[in-house]
């Protein structure tokens, strides 16, 4: 349906241009009038990081902000991409449904209902911040803001360490505009846009913005022939519509987005074990973490589904603007958003389904705002409100092939010596595996149980043993804030602003078992022989092909990852309440038109978070942990400049943050447990130049240092996680006027430093808890560049355009995550990140943007 409403625009995206051409009066190109720094990016820039139109260069903290035309310059579309043009910002996709957004090495990316985000993002205003409805397409922008530090008392909840402003285009009454573009590249890569701009009469208009996009996956599936079930591919469409009304001092926008994602699965690549095919057990390739993967779910598994990602985003948002008069002004904004993903994985990352798991996360949000605002010679100010609600949920099913996870508990993957001459790291065959033999010689041999009781449990071992967690949260939040601004004098300002938040939490969990969990209970008995006690009875009940029928005071419904609730899977919720302040602090001094210095102090505060996860005992009371408010002090000084006649533009900043009851994310067993390890601190220096020497070249450069460190506890010295000590980006735009036609040549580098993926910086003595410990310290990507490049022809006036593009040219390989949950059985995974990409496109255009 979306593709044939993608056609139709497209359709009208090429009338409204082909119309604005034939309409439009003869007039010298746009961009020839304008000035050079008007046609970058740069401090130039008109932004709303503070809630009120101003120049960049007089923000008196970090930002970065690029207008739509530069990321169409760039070739950037989603955020991973954008971030790594942005200093001291970094993005992790490690699909559209589980992105990893790090703000100075603070990073926010868990799943969990109940979770608080550290750093916001926002769409028009409306926060979008949590994890799984948060990655969206970039497309028909306006701008990108990214404000770095405690943003709380600008953009409230979730903005402990930094905000994501993501500015669309809206429509215009001024003028008619229509763009489509088309792309075709390597791996079937294609991708579609359209956008149209219609205004209706002298103050009303409406917009239409679109976006198709499907690639092949670039990690070969090794159990299948079909390009199209290779894994990581791409594939998605989006479409938005907007309406602006400004009858006099009155504007209204209404806007509503849709956007919907589907993949192949995600390459979850065990690099421990060969891919072998489970039917034959033939190897089938290597352990390199870039190559193919073999992977399969268990039968069965969420109805047979296969491997891969559903996701759908909507959301409606109003904002309305009244001027009182020169002075006084009042903004409202009211938005509703949900969404639902599905995300299909292959824990274990081996052919064989010994861990298939699934995150089913929905959420839906409704957010009102009202705001009041003064603007005078001497002072400027705004007072105002938000009231904020969700629901959501993040379901978690997982299916354990017990006598395949047996088998890796013994070292015993390759059939235990079953296969001569088989090599320990690849996996013998289903039937092998699967087999009661094996798993009878297991259990005598290294549970040293007798042999009628080893066989009559390795009977009722499961080849399918399901269990199923949902987490539940909901939060009903009430904010109120000011801020203002005292001009003191025409160069120097001092400023400040202060949040009230006040919530009232509900966070849930049920967790569920398909069946008792033989090898649960089997390590089990270990567990109670080893603390002195007799587990003949329970051993024997297990042995019993029988023990399903058992009743529950007899043998407990017990689970092996994860314990059920009571009556197997009843909800238990608790509540918490929680008020919290914020502030900030800010002095500006223009040392001259050109130049401005600045200093700020923030507090920031993420929200109480009560957690919660699965009993410890079957039927038990759910684990409900109430950890304290996550807060920090920042300190931050810099300076913005717009030099030699405003074509040279460089600014930069110092910063410390402290934190407190830092909160992170232990896995224990294959549960995913919030925690708070204690206190933390970062510090570092970032900056960012752009000089166009002439309006034909741009030359840009980033640069950012953050060293971010655990201070006590277990992880004291620890690296904080995604966190790389250094990034730096650079690149020039040029554009060469050849007769009737201009050239354009956009190189660029992005480099990062290494990186660990979690914050037990994979560290074996941090990973005693886990079913298997790891051993091996190798979840980490070392330091590593990546080239792009693009070259484009196109008339003056630009209504057409032609363009070849490819994405690291040098086609590096690295990684974009490691550990994982398969890391709890010995069996860290890892993601491949992008190999090069190219092609070519073709766009048409017409009018104002």
């Amino acid at each position: 349906m979306i593709r044939n409403a993608f056609h139709a625009l497209a359709s009208l995206a090429a009338i409204a241009t082909a119309t604005a051409a034939h309409a439009a009066p003869t007039a010298a190109p746009a961009a020839e009038a304008a000035p050079a720094q008007d046609a970058d990016t740069g401090n130039d820039i008109i932004v709303t990081a503070q809630l009120a139109p101003q120049s960049a260069m007089t923000v008196p903290f970090a930002l970065t902000a690029y207008k739509g035309e530069f990321l169409d310059d760039l070739g950037i579309t989603e955020f991973d991409k954008l971030s790594r043009y942005v200093p001291g910002f970094v993005v992790q996709n490690q699909s559209p449904n589980n992105p990893g957004f790090v703000m100075r090495g603070i990073t926010s990316d868990d799943g969990s209902s109940y979770v608080e985000p550290r750093v916001s993002v926002f769409q028009d205003g409306v926060s979008i911040s949590k994890s799984r409805g948060s990655y969206v397409e970039l497309f028909d922008l306006e701008r990108v803001e990214i404000a770095k530090g405690p943003q709380s008392t600008l953009y409230g909840r979730g903005a402990l360490i930094g905000a994501v402003n993501i500015v669309t285009a809206k429509a215009d009454p001024s003028a008619p505009y229509g763009y489509v573009y088309g792309s075709y590249g390597n791996y079937h890569a294609y991708r579609l846009d359209a956008t149209v701009n219609v205004p209706l009469t002298d103050n009303l208009a409406v917009r239409i913005a679109a976006r198709s996009k499907k690639r092949d996956g670039y990690v070969d599936n090794l159990l299948s022939t079909e390009k199209s079930d290779d894994y990581n591919s791409s594939q998605g469409d989006a479409i938005r519509g907007s309406l602006h009304w400004a009858p006099g001092q009155f504007t209204l926008d209404l806007i509503g987005n849709y956007e919907q994602d589907s993949a192949t699965g995600t390459a979850f690549k065990s690099i421990a074990y060969l891919p072998t095919d489970p039917v034959t057990g033939a190897v089938i390739g290597d352990t390199g973490r870039n190559s193919g993967a073999a992977l399969a779910p268990a039968s069965g598994f969420e109805g047979g589904k296969p491997l891969g990602l559903e996701r759908h985003v909507w959301s409606a948002t109003g904002i309305a603007n009244y001027a009182f008069d020169e002075h006084w002004s009042l903004n409202a904004l009211g938005s509703y958003r949900r969404f639902a993903g599905e995300e299909v994985f292959d824990a274990d990352g081996i052919s064989l389904p010994l861990l298939t798991a699934a995150e089913d996360a929905r959420g839906n949000q409704t957010m009102g705002t009202l705001r009041l605002s003064y603007t005078g010679e001497t002072f400027d100010a705004f007072v105002g409100g938000t009231y904020f609600h969700e629901d959501g949920s993040q379901r978690v099913p997982t299916s354990f092939d017990e006598r395949a996870l047996l088998a890796r508990l013994a070292n015993a993957l390759n059939g235990g010596g079953a296969i001569p001459g088989r090599a320990a790291n690849a996996p013998a065959p289903v039937s092998v595996i699967d087999s009661a033999a094996l798993s009878s010689a297991i259990l005598q041999r290294a549970f040293g149980l007798p042999a009628p009781l080893a066989t009559g449990i390795a009977n009722t071992l499961s080849t399918n043993h399901l269990e199923t967690t949902t987490n539940f949260a909901r939060t009903n939040s009430i904010d109120v804030f000011a801020d203002a601004t005292w001009h003191v004098t025409d160069r120097f300002d001092l400023g400040g602003g202060i949040r009230y938040s006040h919530d009232d939490k509900i966070s849930g969990i049920s967790a569920s078992v398909g069946s008792r969990s033989v090898l649960g209970g089997v390590i089990a008995a270990q567990q109670i022989a080893a603390a002195g006690g007799n587990p003949t009875a329970l051993l024997t009940a297990l042995a019993n092909p029988a023990q399903a029928a058992f009743p529950a005071s007899a043998v407990p419904m017990f689970g092996l990852g994860s314990q059920p609730t009571a009556g197997n899977g009843n909800r238990v919720d608790q509540g918490l309440k929680d008020d919290g302040l914020t502030w900030r602090a800010t002095a500006r001094y223009a040392v001259s038109p050109e130049a401005n210095l600045y200093a700020t102090y923030a507090h920031g505060r993420r929200p109480e978070v009560l957690s919660v996860s699965a009993p410890s005992t079957p039927y038990g009371t759910p684990n409900f942990k109430q950890l304290p408010a996550e807060t920090v002090d920042s300190f931050e000084v810099g300076a913005k400049t717009a030099l030699l006649g405003h074509t040279l533009f460089a600014d930069g900043s110092v910063f410390y943050y402290t934190y407190n009851n830092f909160q992170t994310t232990q896995q224990v067993g294959t549960q995913f447990i919030t925690t708070n390890a204690g206190k933390a601190e970062s510090y570092g220096f970032e900056g960012q130049i752009r000089y166009v020497p002439f309006k034909a070249l741009t030359v840009f450069g980033t640069y950012a240092y953050s060293h971010g460190r655990f201070k006590e506890g277990a992880r004291k010295g620890n690296r904080f996680r995604l966190s790389p000590d250094t990034a730096l980006s650079a690149g020039f735009i040029a554009k060469l006027p050849a007769g009737p036609v201009t050239l354009d040549f956009t190189p660029s580098v992005t480099y990062q430093s290494s990186i660990f993926f979690d914050d037990d910086n994979d560290k074996p003595a941090l990973q005693a808890k886990n079913l298997v410990p790891d051993l091996i310290q190798d979840e980490y990507q070392t330091g590593y560049a990546l080239v792009d490049a693009r070259l484009g022809i196109e008339p003056k006036g630009g209504v057409w355009r032609l363009e070849a593009f490819v994405t690291n040219l040098l086609n590096k390989k690295y990684i974009k995550d490691a550990g994982n949950t398969g890391d709890a059985l010995g069996l860290p995974t890892f993601i491949a990140g992008e190999p090069r990409f190219y092609g070519l496109a073709i766009s048409f255009k017409t009018g104002r943007k």
